[in-house]
């Protein structure tokens, strides 16, 4: 446009065409000198832009407060930048690899799936790591501040206890009123100084009973010290025959009093439920954790649990329409006697009872015994198959579990699906976490030889206008009692003999039970075959195993862990073998000096302190074997 105008003001000559074009060329010459200086000023902002952009990549990536490390395939330090340097103490003068700074740090590398946002401890101090593994490249940002901070909280927050004193009824009944003072101002001046020394507050809430309010630092600490209070009481009171035990249940993990306070409840009942004399630990949605418990449970003096049981038992018949009695896959003698033991009992009630039996899962023994209660027609008649029991089932019924208190190990385990199920268990092993949820009632007595033994005891307090017990049940009870003491060798103590005593005075047969107890041929050549591995572990305890490609009968194998305590310098035995079920099983005894239900417990079983065994998936012989001795290794590095 602007030339079109100074051409034609040329052609025309004229001074006003002159000077329109003269006007042009300057404004034109001032453009171009404009857009000339505006562009050399961007460019020189862009460039002096990027010059700092630059500079400041360089410094942040040399000089900024975060921790960079390169490394190539074998783990080998390339390069870091100063603050690495200087937060680590690395020398870079030295040819290093990752796992010379840190272990935890070098196995990040290898674990691609959890190497984000981890942090880790060097030294003193907390770094939360990033690692990209496709650029070999590790970024660690110091957060030690603000870990303190985490810690401070977390070792700060509420803490709820109860302490029970196990057998302090038993014990009081047939003390003096000075002794009984002197023993309550022993245990509450020693638990009071404790919880002085642990800043806990600490307040009696009835004669036997405890109330505790900590910090789970405090928790923590007597964690790592096992909390040897439960030692010093329970060794002070024995010297002056009085021995006392105490079992404590602490939980945290909410902010929520009232919820903490039921799962101390509940975490003293699982102590109690497991024999006492042990501490059971649990954050909120987290496994529990136990200490203590090396003690076999002492026996009560007290008849009264078990008529208030027995009475509790005889309501809850009244409200069902039917019972169904089963025990543990692979029943024994005393699944067999506590279940014809519960069946009678339910009749003296007017209740129907089942008895849930898996003809595929008896041993010898229990099959001949089982073939002698067959011949009695009206018992005949009350013994179901799993899949029957199915069948039977309404929400009325009552579902009894004897001699195991595990819903997975049951001979039925779908009895338990749907709700509202009634649900008693009866049984005498230590209680784990696995439990029925809500059940109706719990008689669950570590100090008795049997579940025969306690439902023998009940027995005795069912109506007396009833027709008496069967001469075949007497005789299946006593030899549940016979094999699970051992012929009255193991685990006895005075009601054992009491209830043992009523058998035979209603006619138990023991001759009978020596017959059905013998062991064929075939029994013995296995279990002296298991016998022959035999490998000592940390000098005192005997372990053996089965070949992997052949499955032993359970009480096979745990016949042989039986016979093996009777060998010079056996503490404990374990016996590992493959189960007809594909899985591995552990059958552990011990004389009382060696644990072995906390032994198991590790490797997802357990029992009793001198009696237990668990079951491992998806595993071989040996790899069990190799998982069993590190466990004992630790476990007597830890003694």
């Amino acid at each position: 446009m602007l030339i079109s105008i100074l051409i034609v003001g040329l052609i025309h000559g004229s001074i006003a065409g002159y000077i329109q074009a003269i006007l042009i060329i300057i404004s034109l010459v001032l453009f171009v000198y404009l857009f000339l200086l505006l562009g050399e000023k961007a460019g020189k902002y862009t460039n002096n832009l990027q010059y700092r952009i630059d500079r400041g990549t360089d410094n942040s990536f040399v000089e900024y407060p975060l921790g960079i490390l390169l490394y190539d395939s074998d783990k080998q330090i390339q390069w870091v930048n100063p603050y690495f340097v200087e937060e680590t103490g690395f020398d870079p003068s030295n040819s290093m690899n990752v796992k010379d700074i840190s272990s935890e740090l070098s196995s990040l590398i290898d674990d691609e799936e959890h190497a984000d946002n981890k942090t880790i401890q060097i030294d003193d101090k907390y770094y939360l790591v990033q690692v990209q593994t496709e650029l070999k490249v590790i970024y660690l940002m110091n957060i030690t501040h603000y870990s303190k901070i985490e810690k401070r909280y977390e070792d700060n927050r509420s803490v709820i206890g109860q302490v029970y004193l196990d057998n302090y009824a038993e014990i009081t009944q047939s003390m003096s009123d000075r002794d009984i003072s002197n023993l309550d101002n022993y245990i509450t001046n020693e638990l009071s100084n404790w919880a002085s020394e642990q800043q806990m507050f600490l307040k009696r809430i009835d004669d036997d009973h405890f109330f505790i309010m900590a910090y789970t630092g405090r928790i923590f600490d007597m964690e790592k010290n096992g909390f040897k209070v439960l030692d010093i009481i329970r060794e002070y009171t024995s010297q002056q025959n009085v021995p006392l035990t105490l079992s404590m249940g602490f939980s945290y993990g909410i902010d929520d009093l009232h919820k903490l306070n039921d799962e101390a409840q509940k975490n003293l009942n699982l102590a109690l439920g497991r024999g006492g004399d042990q501490v059971v630990v649990k954050e909120i949605g987290e496994k529990a954790r136990f200490y203590g418990g090396n003690t076999d449970p002492m026996e009560k003096r007290t008849r009264v649990r078990a008529r208030m049981i027995s009475e509790a038992l005889q309501e809850l018949l009244k409200d069902s329409d039917q019972v169904i009695v089963m025990g543990h896959s692979h029943p024994d003698m005393d699944v067999l006697g506590s279940s014809l033991g519960i069946r009678r009992i339910a009749m003296m009630n007017n209740t129907p009872c089942k008895i849930v039996i898996n003809p595929n899962t008896l041993h010898s023994d229990v099959s001949r015994l089982l073939g002698m209660i067959n011949e009695d027609p009206e018992i005949k008649k009350d013994i179901v198959t799993p899949d029957e029991s199915i069948a039977i089932k309404t929400p009325k019924t009552l579902i009894v579990m004897v001699d195991h208190s595990k819903q997975s190990i049951s001979i039925n385990p779908d009895l338990f699906k749907g709700d509202n199920n009634k649900v008693v268990v009866i049984d005498h092993h230590r209680r784990g976490e696995e439990f029925p949820e809500n059940p109706m009632l719990i008689y669950i007595e570590p100090y008795a030889s049997s579940a025969s033994e306690l439902i023998t005891e009940m027995l005795e307090y069912q109506p007396k206008n009833k027709k008496a017990i069967e001469k075949i049940e007497a005789t299946a009870l006593l030899a549940g009692i016979t094999v699970d003491t051992k012929s009255f060798s193991l685990r006895t103590g005075t009601r054992t003999f009491d209830a043992a005593s009523y058998l035979r005075s209603v006619g138990a047969d023991e001759t009978v039970i020596q017959n059905v107890l013998k062991e064929n041929i075939d029994s013995f050549i296995q279990k002296s075959h298991l016998i022959e591995t035999i490998t000592m572990v940390n000098g005192n305890m005997a372990v053996c195993f089965g070949e992997e490609d052949k499955s032993y009968d359970p009480v096979i194998v745990a016949q042989a862990a039986d016979t093996l305590l009777s060998l010079d310098n056996v503490e404990a035995s374990f016996v590992i073998s493959k189960r007809p079920d594909g899985r591995i099983g552990i059958s552990a005894r011990s004389l009382g000096n060696v644990n072995v239900q906390v032994i198991m417990e590790k490797l997802g079983g357990g029992g009793h302190l001198s009696d237990a065994a668990t079951q491992i998936a998806d595993a071989t012989v040996d790899e069990v074997k190799d998982r069993l001795v590190d466990v004992l290794n630790d476990s007597d590095k830890k003694n």
